[in-house]
């Protein structure tokens, strides 16, 4: 595995021996020294362009985990802000010896762009591109559903026949496309509910099923239930009446979360907007993984800088 660009070039037995390797680095953070040499010597850049906390953290604390050099970079106050171009950024970042990048952009196709431009000879891990897609918050996910499901046993397991319900602002979502791709390919049943407004042109197409009415699809009880934040700084038009109406008929209150299996879980990718999209009951729940997903995204983005500098085992690409 050279780049990370998008779970739609991950097969399912790639998708799992991420997943695998990810439990292997979970190991990690239970040692008392939680630190392997495996990327002494290599550099990675944080090269982000939007504003981030959870992502560029994680994979700051993935990186040296693994022992690898890492550089920062925003584009603010930098010399993007002066007009330096994508091009020239790169140029940069290869003149420095940098070994792998982890770019995040507000332009869709950004990183696939700069790891087919032979500007700098580096992986390159999309950490969230425009619109487009999310790979490693879709590989944690995909992990720590399949950490809830299967426990101890999770190794090598995929996710076939779990339900997996996607809720909200799915035109905006990067994370709602890359996890689409990836869960149904592990063998989930996906489905999307959002108001007509709030979902893309072509998502017909997906390899998931559609609907409008959020108390229809939990009375399907759905295995996991998967709250996306309203994307308002992504929104230039009115896309529902109001705040109140929005969380009346798609947000996951206190009396919707009774009706959920006991053993079901409520997934978020963060930053939450508490009493919109989620309630406070629902995010402080025990079915809640939002602080797992964190901590395992750690884990996560510690394999994928692993393998896309290591290299996946002969007979992977």
């Amino acid at each position: 595995m050279r780049h990370l660009l998008s779970t739609r070039d991950l097969g399912h037995d790639e998708a799992v021996a991420i997943l695998d390797v990810a439990e292997d680095m979970a190991d990690v953070a239970d040692r008392e020294v939680r630190k392997l040499p495996t990327l002494r010597g290599k550099t990675v850049v944080n090269l982000f362009f939007e504003d981030s906390t959870r992502t560029r953290i994680s994979f700051e604390a993935a990186a040296k985990r693994l022992s690898a050099d890492v550089i920062n970079f925003s584009a603010k106050g930098s010399s993007v802000s002066k007009g330096e171009s994508l091009k020239d950024t790169a140029q940069t970042l290869a003149a420095i010896g940098a070994d792998a990048v982890v770019i995040r952009h507000g332009a869709s196709g950004a990183p696939a762009v700069l790891a087919d431009s032979g500007w700098i000879d580096a992986a390159i891990v999309n950490a969230g591109d425009g619109t487009h897609e999310h790979p490693t918050q879709a590989l944690l996910d995909a992990f720590t559903i399949r950490r809830r499901i299967h426990g101890s046993a999770a190794r090598a397991k995929a996710l076939d026949g779990v339900s997996v319900t996607i809720v909200g602002d799915i035109l905006h979502s990067r994370v709602a496309r890359s996890n689409v791709w990836l869960l149904s390919s592990l063998g989930a049943a996906v489905t999307l509910v959002a108001p007509a407004t709030l979902l893309p042109i072509g998502v017909t197409e997906w390899p998931a099923s559609v609907g409008y009415s959020l108390d229809a699809a939990l009375a399907k009880r759905p295995d996991v239930v998967m709250m996306l934040r309203i994307q308002s700084e992504r929104m230039h038009d009115a896309f529902f009446p109001n705040a109140h109406e929005y969380s009346r008929e798609w947000g996951l209150g206190d009396e919707r979360l009774r009706t959920l299996a006991a053993d079901s879980i409520v997934m978020h990718p963060g930053p939450m907007n508490r009493g919109l999209e989620i309630s406070s009951g629902a995010a402080d729940s025990p079915r809640s993984t939002v602080l797992e997903q964190v901590a395992n995204g750690v884990s996560v983005r510690m394999a994928v800088l692993y393998l896309v500098l290591s290299g996946m085992k002969e007979g992977q690409s």
